[in-house]
């Protein structure tokens, strides 16, 4: 982790926001030069801070207005076990994240699909046959109450 101070954290607040701020912009937005600005943006991407920049697409204008959180429960504690179960569920499209998780489960797969039969035939075509798969609890999503892609800096 690299030393920040006050005008790196508003740097990062307001690409958090914005990541297609032009440097004119974002150097006027946190009171920088360009030349400054341009150096700490290129010095906290350099240092990994900054990951990458990528579009945030609408989810209902694409089709994919139910999310479902899905508990799993491998049969086997094995690393190969674990190996094969996340390379099969990394080629997933629908599954927008999976955390390896401590607790009851062993795995928690954030998930979206149009509806509930969207679902259901993901389940059945996909997410049954992953490999190792002892149990498997789903949860959908009422409605979101909060949700950002921004970090507190």
């Amino acid at each position: 982790m690299i030393e920040m101070d006050e005008t790196d954290r508003r740097i990062l607040r307001r690409l958090q926001r914005d990541g297609r701020l032009s440097n004119a912009e974002l150097s006027a937005a946190v009171a920088l030069s360009p030349s400054a600005c341009h150096r700490r943006v290129a010095r906290l991407e350099r240092a990994g801070v900054v990951d990458r920049y990528v579009a945030l697409l609408d989810r209902a204008a694409m089709g994919r207005r139910t999310t479902v959180f899905v508990e799993i429960t491998l049969a086997g504690q094995s690393d190969g076990a674990f190996d094969a179960f996340e390379a099969a569920v990394g080629r997933i499209a629908e599954v927008l994240e999976c955390h390896l998780m401590a607790g009851t489960a062993d795995y928690l797969l954030k998930v979206v699909v149009d509806d509930s039969e969207d679902f259901a035939a993901l389940h059945r075509r996909t997410l049954a046959r992953l490999p190792g798969v002892a149990r498997m609890t789903s949860s959908f999503s009422l409605r979101r109450v909060r949700e950002t892609t921004e970090l507190p800096v």
